[in-house]
Formats: C-alpha cells, structure tokens, sequence
C-alpha cells in the first residue's frame, strides 16, 4: 500500500490525492491501483486500443455478439431516451459497442467512450466498467470519483456479465451519463438486463439446437396476452411463416414450457397444470401426443419436455421491458391478462405476476399518460386505485380531471 501511494504521489496532483480519505474504501483502492499503473488525472481520453478495422471480427467473435440485439432491446432505447450511452465491453475492458443519440456520442468522444477503446482502470483510470471488472461485482462512480479530471461531468453504472455455465465474466454493460442517471434505479436497470442476457445465453446452452439449414432453422413467436387461445408463428428461414390457433390446453403447454426454457418433466408440468386430478398424468401425455403432431420433432422435444429452436413470446417480452425499466413499451406491449380464462396454477402464476408487476409500476410512475393505458382498457377501468392515482398526477386545469373525477364517482356509486 505505501509503494502504491509513493507511485500516486508522482502521478497524482496532491489536491485530487486529498479527496482520498473522504471517498467509499473501494474508490479509493481503485484509485489507488490507478495512480500505480500510471494513469494521469490530466489524460483528456481513454486509449483506443482496436482500430475500427479490427472491431468487426472481435464483436463477431465474441460470445455477447449472441444477446446484444437483447441489450440493445431492454436497455439501448431507454438510455436514448434519457441522453445517456450504454456500453458493452469484454472481459479486458476493451468497449464492442458503445450507442446512444449522435449528440451524447459526440460528448463521449471528447474522453474517448468509443468502441475500440479500453477503460481497464490500469489504462483509464477509476471508471465503472473498470471497477466492476476488477471487483466482479456491480458499481456505480459519480463524477468527482473518476480518476481523469476529463470523466468528472460524467456519472456511470456497470456491472459484470457470467457464462451462465462457468461462472466466467465474459465482459462487462455499462451506462453512463450526466446526473440525470446518478440514481439507484440506473444500476439497478444495468443489473436487471445483465440477468436477462445470462438468462438468454443459458437458454440458448440447455436447449438442444436445431440445425440451422433452410429447412429446419425454424423460429417460434408466441402470442398469448389477452387471448384465451396462444397464436404460434412457426418461421422456417425461407420467407414462408406459418400461424398456428392452438387450443386453450395446448396454449397452456405452450405458455409453460416457454416460461422454463431448461424444460419441465412430466409431473412438473402435471402439477402446473392440473389441480388434484389424479387422471393428470395419462391426460397430459394425450395432450402432449397431439401437441406433438401439430408442432413436430423440430418444435417440441421431450426428456424433459422443451421447446427447441428459437422462441420469443409477447408476455416475455413485456416482462423483459418492465425490468429493464422500460416501463412506457412494456404498457404499450401488454395487451391483456395473459390466457386470461387459464385455471391452470402454473399460468395463474405467471399472469399474476406480469400483472401486478406492470400495474404497481404504473400506479407508482406519477405519469398520467402511462396509467390512463390502464384505465382505459377492459382490465383496467373498473381499478379504483389506478383512477386515484391518476387523479392525484394531473394539474387542476387538465382536460383529464372531469372525466377521472367522473369515473372515481362511478366506481364509488358501485361499491357502495
């Protein structure tokens, strides 16, 4: 520690050095480790160490290429939205892809946030995405505990992303930004879509790929919110997509083994889906034979019971963006109760969940906009406290009120 501070001493000017002993003890050794690598305070940018030729074939090569369309789904649009970047790097430091608006780009360039370059806190000193990758754990470094003098309008979240098989940090997702994303909910949000791109590559380990030829490279989208029966969009590669009406048992099936990508044996989805029959088993492997001739062997596989190819599905998707904190696409995607006429336990469960997720979350939003998506749908006009909620949001001259005020009235006529 004291050869640390004696480098520090050399590199660091004795004003930043005395902001140590106020900082959190791992923003301290950071800066520590940073002075000791080197690094200057008055470095304007991080080292771009790939040259735009070479980034290509690294982003294609590395296991993250697989779930960026994921990342850039759930967390991309939301930093767009709020001017800030989000970032991937690898397991060095080394940024694959760095997006956001063109003019908070632009911004980011002036420190040198640009993929190809490396913020391994040993080149650019204490930043997020290098302490996350030096500690293995999530962090978040605000302004004035950067390192470079350069970073210190910038605050950033990061945290590490596993193979969900080893363990191994395969790389690194950050979002950085002005104060605006200086708030728990931001590293919260990074963490949240770090599970779900872990998540997706376990998914994509446990399933049983089908070979990716124009003939069986087939693809499953599932549509299941709002309807008592899932719609299945079978596309096989060759431009010629297929919508199958499953029935209201298969839907169930479906909707289950989707929700558990891993698979569900026999009895599990049993009791998932049957409450104290003791016919369930000799029931459900009828269900699952006919099941079975309608979907094929490139769909549907068994020990355990699992969908194969690649499969997305409505509900999926809204819970996606609900945790990634999208909360406005997650509104505009929810188009009722998933199966909602479903007395299965196991889809019970899951449409619960989903619902009361997205409905505390717009109870809570302070966003008149967003709730009235509720309020004006068929599940949502008859919910006293998302009426309430909504009124206590909107100003004393809105155009809203009367009719708010008006349906509060309703409401409280009948439950009376």
């Amino acid at each position: 520690m004291e050869d640390a501070m004696a480098t520090a001493r050399t590199t660091a000017p004795t004003s930043d050095l005395l902001t140590l002993s106020g900082m959190r003890s791992d923003v301290a050794e950071s800066w520590r480790r940073s002075a000791a690598a080197g690094v200057a305070t008055d470095r304007v940018e991080a080292p771009v160490t790939v040259v735009e030729s070479e980034l290509r074939s690294l982003r294609e090569a590395h296991p993250l290429a697989r779930v960026f369309p994921l990342l850039d789904d759930v967390l991309g649009q939301a930093v767009r939205d709020c001017d800030a970047v989000m970032a991937i790097g690898d397991a060095d430091g080394q940024l694959l892809w760095v997006c956001g608006s063109s003019a908070v780009l632009r911004e980011a360039e002036k420190i040198g946030f640009v993929a190809g370059s490396n913020w391994d806190e040993r080149l650019a000193g204490t930043n997020a995405p290098g302490l996350a990758l030096a500690t293995g754990r999530p962090s978040t470094i605000t302004r004035a505990e950067h390192f470079r003098q350069s970073v210190r309008q910038w605050t950033c979240s990061a945290t590490p992303i596993h193979d969900p098989a080893t363990a191994q940090v395969l790389g690194v997702l950050d979002v950085t930004g002005g104060d605006q994303v200086a708030v728990p909910q931001t590293l919260a949000m990074v963490r949240t879509a770090a599970r779900l791109a872990e998540a997706e590559l376990a998914r994509e380990r446990v399933l049983p790929r089908v070979p990716s030829t124009p003939a069986t490279g087939l693809r499953m989208h599932v549509e299941a919110l709002g309807r008592s029966d899932a719609l299945v969009t079978v596309d096989d590669g060759r431009g010629r997509p297929q919508t199958v009406r499953l029935s209201p048992r298969h839907s169930e099936i479906l909707v289950l083994l989707a929700s558990v990508p891993s698979g569900l044996s026999g009895d599990e989805l049993s009791v998932l889906l049957y409450e104290q029959d003791e016919t369930a088993p000799s029931t459900l492997r009828a269900e699952l034979n006919r099941m079975h001739g309608l979907l094929g062997d490139q769909l549907l596989a068994s020990r355990p019971y699992h969908l194969t190819g690649s499969v997305t599905a409505d509900w999926m998707a809204v819970d996606a963006q609900l945790a990634a904190g999208d909360l406005r696409g997650a509104a505009r995607g929810y188009r009722g109760p998933l199966l909602p006429r479903s007395t299965a336990p196991g889809v019970e469960r899951l449409r619960g969940d989903l619902e009361a997720g997205l409905r505390q979350a717009l109870v809570r939003c302070g966003e008149a906009d967003l709730m009235a998506t509720w309020t004006r749908s068929a599940w949502g006009r008859d919910d006293y406290e998302m009426w309430s909620a909504q009124r206590r949001v909107l100003g004393a001259s809105s155009p809203l009120l009367p009719l708010v005020e008006g349906q509060l009235a309703r409401l409280d006529r009948e439950l009376l």
